[in-house]
This record gives structure tokens, sequence and C-alpha cells, in this order.
């Protein structure tokens, strides 16, 4: 008797176990799972900067610029780049007499942002301070002394047609920033 009711117990047990012809087996999720990359910085140089708010600019001074430049800044306004702002200063008339551009990041846009401010087919070598490599252009209208090390680039443009004045302010500007 007592192996009968094993046997029934043991039968039943089973029964409930196993599915039916009619039962749909439970779906299983077989389509991998996808992911989206995530990008922490944007393809590109970044676009140019403009002015946001009233400065001083954090490295350097409306004195050193104004001395550098050869015309007295009478106003200063500061981008919201990070870590660096790009700084105006402004000449007695309202309009912008130098911009000072410092971009940190990689090697390949620090190097696209020099080749588009002094671009090499039409610009002078540029190769100050030591291990800073660009271009300089001077004209009527304005000079830009751009150079680029590694992730980093600096960018001085002027209203003064000297090159010179706008590579001053930017071995200034590296040698403040400690770059």
């Amino acid at each position: 008797m007592r192996r009968l009711t094993s046997a029934l117990l043991l039968a039943c047990c089973l029964a409930g176990c196993s599915t039916s012809p009619d039962a749909e087996p439970t779906p299983q999720n077989t389509q991998p799972t996808r992911t989206t990359p995530t990008t922490t910085q944007p393809e590109g140089p970044p676009p140019a900067p403009e002015p946001v708010a009233d400065g001083p600019c954090p490295y350097l001074e409306s004195a050193f610029v104004a001395e550098a430049n050869g015309q007295r800044a009478t106003k200063v306004r500061i981008s919201a780049d990070k870590p660096h702002p790009a700084c105006f200063f402004y000449r007695a008339d309202g309009n912008v007499q130098l911009t000072v551009r410092v971009y940190v990041g990689t090697a390949k846009n620090a190097k696209a942002l020099v080749d588009e401010a002094a671009p090499i087919d039409s610009s002078n070598p540029a190769s100050a301070p030591a291990g800073w490599k660009g271009g300089s252009k001077g004209g009527d209208k304005g000079s830009v002394y751009a150079v680029a090390k590694e992730g980093t680039a600096v960018i001085v443009t002027t209203n003064q047609a000297q090159s010179i004045k706008a590579r001053r302010v930017t071995e200034k500007a590296i040698a403040t920033l400690g770059l």
C-alpha cells in the first residue's frame, strides 16, 4: 500500500511539471540589449567663443594688453568656456581690439582650431614659445598668432597689423596659465 501511495504521489508530481501540447512556451528575450554610446566631448573643434559677461580676464591684465597692443583697453568681457574663458578686450570706440582664446581638449581639435585661425597655406610658421607650433599672419585688417601643443591651443587676434603684438600676448597667456 505504501508503494502504491508513493507511486501515485510521484505520478501526480510529474504530471504537474509537464506541459500539455496546447500550452505555449514562455517567450525568451533573445534580442541583444542595445546600448547607446555616450560622448563626453563633441566631435570636431568647438564653435568660436562669444562674450557673455563683463571681465576681468583671469589670466591677462588689461594694462599688459594695452601696452602690448598699443591701445588702451576700456572694457573686458569673457566667454563661458571652461577651464579658461576667452577674453575680449575693447577699445574706446566699443570695438574689440584683441581676443584671446585658450582651448584645452584633444590634440586633433587643438590643431584644427590653429589651422582654422592661421591656415598653413596662407600664414607664416609660428613656434614660440618653445614646444608650441602653429601660424601667424598680419595685415591691414589685423593679425593672428595661433599655436598648439598637445591638446591645448592659444589663439590671439588683434586689430593691429603686426603679428608680433599677438605673439607677445600669446606668450604671456601661456606663461601665466602655466601651459
